[in-house]
């Protein structure tokens, strides 16, 4: 498995802050130059990459590239965060279209970049400004803002990354201060974009919904074990998604892949996360992201999504220099060849409007198949810690090694349904809040101003309702099963109406099948409708119980429901059996409230 073998020159494991300071020419040139102007300049770069600014760095930036550009620059607001922060993009562009109107008629890619989403990985707020006045400056990606529009977001997380303090990031290496991984109210940003809760992705699904980007590009660092390789690229619609798009994703991912190593990186293309927490034997798994993340969430809008994530043991002058020229190489792409790919995106939205009746994968998983890679880690030993008891792995910088471990690279889909023919009805006890969620994403829908009697629909309704011990991100999350049945049902007015027939059809599945997994009703959101609310006593079932037994048939059916010693056993299970054929018992108990129709109701 190990053949030890020479170091590249890559950053030094243990660098010092003197080190980084000495060394930033060489590992940023030709990044930085000289004559960078101060007001354009971060505290970073200044620093030599040691440190990074605070928020206000960003706002005073942000106003002094406009001033600095005014034909190619905008500065605006996008939101306000719960503290009363300002949430700032910079619009960047040759192309004269300042504006999503504009952008739209001229058919121009928009590229959406965005850093600080865990305010703690903040390479790209630093690599994206440096980066950004390069291209402006024509020193880097030349003509690429003329063919695109460019919104760079530097912190997402603004709150979070004023939670200033050293060693935010314990398992990282520099800067010597940063922010913080959660908001102000304790959001993981990446894990909201579908449920959406945190004000600051409710801001940005804004202007996601005004700007339509063709690509949308996720700035991050890692956690896990210590190796060589120093970033990783991934993407998607690449596994997942509409087909054809797929050869768009693929083809930006590889082609960022391609530039990176020939400028001395050494990238991947999934995450270097071991199988087994800390077991480099145990090897990796390829997957497709749930719509918590971001990368995973675009491909349900027929958009391209791009997650980098460089290595949190590289230092920070290392990371920097790694997710600028990452940003370039992605920019010189969609400048080539964003025009096309965003004729892709169009047609895939044509393509979505057409899947009712088809299957269509909400999950997936990695198979049990498995390829060698020929891994760049170091020597390490895995001993059992006098501290914590447990087996640890320990790995030697100084000593490069291959380790040739498995990847599951087969991915598959792992939960399939078949879109509805027409759609899902919302009864008008859910309308107003799930409208709420539906509005946030874009997805469209219509209110019925007339009741329905008998409307011929499906209902699913849980075999089994299972709440998770723990609360996740606010939430208890709920796992379901069961299956779609038809089962007509009288609505009132004001039920909503959700097309399959709409460019975000896979979208909107994902938001309302109780299955998917981050589904309205996966995380939480229609418990209610799974908890029992009215009983009957046992005295009272006693009774109704002896007069059903009466009932032949019921009878028959009784007694073939002792054969299970589990039922047999259990006296609630045993009148309850009755209680659920009297007219007493709860009809919409376990059944999830929203349901599907075949056709399109008038």
């Amino acid at each position: 498995m190990t053949h030890t073998r020479s170091s590249l020159p890559l950053a030094l494991p243990h660098a010092t802050a003197a080190l980084c300071l000495a060394l930033t020419t060489a590992l940023i040139a030709p990044v930085a130059t000289a004559a960078a102007p101060q007001a354009l300049s971060t505290v970073s770069e200044r620093s030599g990459f040691v440190k990074t600014g605070r928020y206000d760095e960003v706002v005073a930036l942000c106003k002094a590239f406009a001033q600095r550009y005014p034909d190619a620059v905008r500065c605006e607001d996008f939101g306000t965060t719960p503290e009363g922060r300002p949430m700032k993009m910079l619009i960047a562009t040759r192309s004269g279209a300042f504006t999503p109107q504009q952008a739209q008629a001229k058919q121009l890619p928009v590229t959406l970049i965005q850093g600080g989403i865990h305010s703690g990985e903040i390479d790209g707020k630093d690599a994206g400004f440096l980066a950004l006045r390069q291209i402006l400056d024509g020193e880097a990606a030349k003509d690429a803002l003329d063919k695109q529009v460019l919104l760079f977001v530097p912190v997402f997380n603004i709150d979070g990354h004023e939670r200033f303090g050293r060693w935010n990031r314990p398992n990282q290496r520099g800067p010597e201060e940063m922010g913080w991984r959660t908001t102000a109210q304790n959001y993981n940003l990446n894990r909201d974009y579908l449920k959406a809760d945190a004000p600051e992705m409710q801001a940005m699904l804004k202007l996601v919904q005004r700007w339509d980007p063709l690509a949308y590009v996720d700035l991050h660092v890692t956690d896990g074990a210590k190796f060589e390789h120093d970033v990783s690229i991934q993407v998607e619609p690449v596994h997942a998604g509409d087909e054809a798009l797929r050869a768009a994703g693929t083809a930006w991912r590889d082609g960022v892949i391609e530039r990176l190593s020939t400028q001395g990186s050494l990238p991947l293309s999934y995450y270097p996360s071991f199988v087994e927490s800390d077991d480099p034997t145990s090897g990796f798994e390829d997957s497709v992201p749930p719509p918590r993340f971001s990368h995973g969430y675009f491909l349900l809008r027929n958009r391209l999504g791009m997650l980098v994530e460089t290595h949190s043991w590289k230092d920070y002058p290392t990371r920097v220099r790694i997710t600028r020229n990452t940003i370039v190489d992605l920019l010189e792409l969609i400048a080539a060849h964003g025009a096309q790919w965003r004729e892709q995106a169009l047609a895939a939205d044509q393509r979505a409007q057409s899947l009712g009746g088809q299957p269509v994968a909400l999950d997936y998983k990695a198979s049990d198949k498995t390829r060698t890679v020929a891994f760049r880690g170091y020597a390490y030993t895995r001993t059992p810690s006098d501290v914590s008891g447990a087996l640890m792995t320990r790995y030697d910088e100084t000593k490069p090694q291959i380790w040739n471990i498995p990847l599951k690279y087969d991915i598959q889909p792992s939960r399939v349904v078949d879109a509805p023919r027409g759609g899902y009805l919302v009864p008008a006890a859910q309308a107003a809040w799930v409208a709420t969620k539906l509005d946030q994403h874009g997805v469209s829908y219509r209110r019925l101003d007339h009741a329905l009697k008998q409307a011929p629909v499906q209902s699913f309704r849980a075999d089994k309702a299972e709440f998770a011990a723990t609360s996740v991100e606010g939430h208890q999350r709920a796992t379901l099963t069961g299956a779609w049945k038809s089962e007509p049902q009288d609505l009132v007015a004001g039920a909503l109406f959700v097309p399959i027939a709409q460019p975000k059809a896979r979208l909107a599945m994902a938001i309302l099948e109780p299955l998917a997994p981050d589904s309205l009703a996966a995380w939480g959101e229609f418990n209610n409708a799974f908890e029992r609310k009215e009983y009957m006593e046992d005295y009272v079932a006693e009774d109704v119980a002896r007069e059903m037994l009466k009932d032949p048939k019921v009878k028959a059916e009784f007694d073939a429901r002792l054969q299970d010693p589990a039922f047999a056993k259990s006296p609630q299970q045993r009148l309850d059996f009755f209680y659920r054929k009297h007219s007493a018992w709860d009809t919409r108990y376990n059944q999830y409230p929203v349901l599907r129709i075949e056709s399109v109701p008038r």
